[in-house]
């Protein structure tokens, strides 16, 4: 599988270790997110992000959004979750849905799941035609060109996790009555067909990866590693960008 944009290959922080720098980057994230929203530093509100979450099955997602979100005010932070559109979703556009939780300027909104349903599920599935899912490539660049000019922040993770822990997860949350309704039979049978799904997903990451709307990798069997990651990358790509178009990030020291 291509990974561009892919995060360092996981290290073996420990529970102890991962958990320090986890409070860490959740304290910085915690105040770069009043800065884009006008509360500290010049009180000038800051352009918009959206952080978009796909991934496989178990890998991580969840538990990622929730030690993102965890330190901010919710009223901060809009989450929105995305599954098979609604019957009158499906007279629209594919993108009509998506239009009305981006964030404006000085919000804040995480997707699970997003648009990349369409070249994903819908794909592999058959319920959108190859001529449909084919195009929709270069509609999606151009949906996100268009937000990255109007000043979005968007930082889209894709949520890797192998074969064998995908497997070993299952079978954890099959086990657990308080998690067992986390796995559906729609999940198993997305596993039969994962070598269709990996052509998909390496398609998407190779066509979609642009400059202002690249992908990162998260390497996600490793739990601790991966949530680390999301919010460090999400600290260094939000000072990042704050400093290219002349926010002062010290204010958030």
């Amino acid at each position: 599988m291509s990974r561009p944009g892919s995060a360092a290959p996981p290290v073996d922080l420990g529970r102890k270790k991962a958990s320090a720098r986890l409070e860490q980057a959740q304290q910085r994230l915690l105040r770069l997110r009043l800065l884009l929203g006008g509360q500290l530093g010049d009180h000038k509100i800051g352009p918009p992000l959206c952080v978009v979450f796909e991934g496989w099955d178990a890998s991580g997602k969840g538990g990622a959004i929730k030690r993102l979100v965890a330190p901010l005010d919710p009223r901060h932070v809009r989450v929105s979750q995305f599954a098979a559109p609604t019957y009158d979703e499906k007279r629209h556009h594919f993108l009509q849905r998506f239009w009305g939780v981006l964030p404006g300027w000085g919000g804040m909104t995480v997707l699970d799941r997003s648009w990349y349903g369409r070249v994903l599920v819908e794909r592999v599935e058959g319920y959108a035609s190859e001529e449909q899912w084919s195009r929709a490539y270069e509609e999606i660049v151009e949906f996100e060109r268009t937000l990255a000019a109007e000043g979005m922040v968007l930082i889209k993770f894709w949520m890797h996790v192998s074969d064998a822990e995908q497997l070993r997860r299952f079978h954890s949350r099959a086990q657990d009555p308080l998690r067992a309704w986390k796995l559906t039979d729609e999940d198993w049978r997305n596993r039969e067909r994962r070598a269709d799904y990996e052509a998909a997903v390496d398609e998407m990451l190779t066509k979609t990866d642009k400059p202002r709307a690249g992908w990162h990798v998260i390497p996600g069997d490793d739990k601790h590693y991966a949530r680390v990651a999301v919010v460090e990358e999400v600290c260094r790509i939000v000072e990042r960008e704050l400093t290219e178009r002349g926010y002062d990030v010290r204010a958030a020291d």
